[in-house]
């Protein structure tokens, strides 16, 4: 790895937005040396962490250098981005620091809702809660992909191994087409360039469409994947 011109960098190294790919431990072991060879810090965002469906769960950064990376997540997914809550994992010599900024900066989080989930997660119930929406979330996944394979065979998800979305390739030159049309049901998706950096160089172009299936209320799921099987090629 590269020396970068930078006292950090943020990785999503458990499952990659929006591709779903997570990080090769040759590219893991990489991004530590360049932290101990440069004094640099790693943040860790342990993305989707709680959602894993067809492996094992990918092993932390932070286990192979908790002194250069800082490991951090959320219950924005778990629970409900309302709530603000969210948790890290500071190397020592980092959390005096950590410590003051956040008592400066942060008015947002109740002391009442951070009590509230110490006791969800001590009594056992944020285990469950998580048990039980992983299970929900992979039907929904499963029922995409049976889906696809039904009226879409030439449209492959990738990327759902875990997470909350799902990368659907498209046959070349109709991503755009493909978002329109979307657009025009009422569905929230994005082609798989609205994330790419302009300055990026692709060996070969790569039509896709990165729908998130954990959006609708059960009520609406089934219509809103008939809408989307619906506008695929």
């Amino acid at each position: 790895m590269e020396d970068l011109a930078a006292p950090a960098v943020l990785l999503t190294p458990a499952h990659q937005f929006p591709t779903g790919v997570p990080l090769r431990p040759e590219r893991r072991a990489a991004v530590v040396d360049w932290a101990r060879r440069t004094g640099g810090v790693v943040l860790e965002d342990d993305y989707d962490g709680e959602f894993r469906y067809d492996r094992q769960p990918v092993g932390a950064l932070q286990g192979l250098d908790p002194d250069r990376v800082v490991y951090f997540g959320t219950a924005s997914k778990s629970l409900a981005p309302g709530l603000r809550l969210g948790w890290m994992v500071v190397p020592p010599a980092l959390l005096d620091e950590v410590l003051a900024v956040k008592g400066g900066t942060d008015w947002s989080c109740s002391a009442l809702n951070q009590l509230t989930l110490a006791e969800f997660i001590t009594s056992g119930a944020y285990d469950r809660h998580i048990r039980a929406t992983r299970l929900r979330y992979r039907r929904r996944r499963d029922a995409l992909v049976a889906a696809l394979a039904e009226h879409a065979p030439e449209v492959r998800a990738t990327g759902i191994a875990a997470g909350l979305h799902a990368v659907l390739r498209l046959p070349p030159g109709t991503e755009r087409p493909v978002v329109r049309s979307a657009a025009w049901q009422g569905l929230a998706v994005h082609g798989l360039d609205h994330y790419r950096h302009p300055d990026a160089l692709l060996t070969e172009p790569r039509d896709a469409l990165v729908v998130g299936y954990g959006t609708p209320p059960e009520h609406a799921w089934t219509g809103a994947l008939e809408a989307l099987l619906g506008v695929l090629p």
